[in-house]
């Protein structure tokens, strides 16, 4: 499993994002506080608090060309 911390600010960054991520083929959660969420669902992710850090975890080995792609989001 891979960890990243992300921001996504507007509502075009959701839409890329759940973009990105629909072309995984492995699962990625999204968690923030007590709610983890699937990161391919729109309505999931918009029920987050989107004004802080999101916490990713994507269940791969291999997960370096999806966080290549979603690079603009990582936070440190």
């Amino acid at each position: 499993m891979k960890k990243a911390t992300i921001m996504l600010a507007t509502i075009n960054d959701v839409k890329n994002f759940v973009s990105e991520v629909t072309q995984c083929d492995y699962d990625v959660d999204l968690l923030s506080g007590r709610y983890a969420v699937d990161a391919k669902s729109i309505m999931g992710i918009f029920s987050l608090d989107l004004s802080k850090k999101i916490e990713l975890e994507a269940h791969t080995d291999d997960a370096s060309e999806f966080f290549e792609n979603i690079k603009q989001y990582i936070v440190e």
